[in-house]
């Protein structure tokens, strides 16, 4: 399987503009600049690499716990996954140094040990955290 996505970029860092496109269609032309990604904190002025990175670690992650509950028996009704994606400066320039996923899950009948146990073999196993393994990886994980 292989998937892929264009961007294309105008002009200098700092005042340049780009597009993201992906094979699916789900981003066509969708816009990105240097604001959207180191200084609008509120997110609203366009997407960036690492919105992106967290939207496919929370995804991945989310799809991975709910193969392990169905394998338990304990189907989940709900999964609310969300990733934080924490980008530093360092003095070579920036790196993505973490990713924090919280979850929120509705399991009818699952344990509090055995969902925290399925939740962490998802985190450490979904394909998006194997290649996120350079950078920290947290999960804060509740029953609801």
């Amino acid at each position: 399987m292989k998937r892929h996505a264009t961007a294309n970029w105008s002009g200098s860092l700092a005042d340049g503009t780009g597009t993201l496109d992906t094979q699916s269609g789900a981003l066509s032309k969708h816009g990105y600049s240097f604001k959207a990604r180191f200084e609008d904190e509120s997110g609203k002025s366009g997407t960036n690499p690492e919105e992106l990175l967290a939207a496919a670690h929370a995804g991945c992650f989310a799809m991975q716990l709910s193969h392990f509950l169905a394998e338990n028996d304990t189907p989940a009704d709900n999964l609310e996954a969300k990733s934080v994606v924490t980008v530093e400066q360092v003095e070579s320039g920036f790196e993505v140094k973490s990713s924090a996923l919280t979850l929120v899950g509705e399991v009818p009948g699952i344990e509090e040990q055995k969902f925290q146990e399925l939740a962490k073999k998802a985190k450490e196993g979904c394909p998006m955290s194997k290649a996120l393994g350079a950078i920290d990886i947290t999960l804060d994980a509740t029953l609801a």
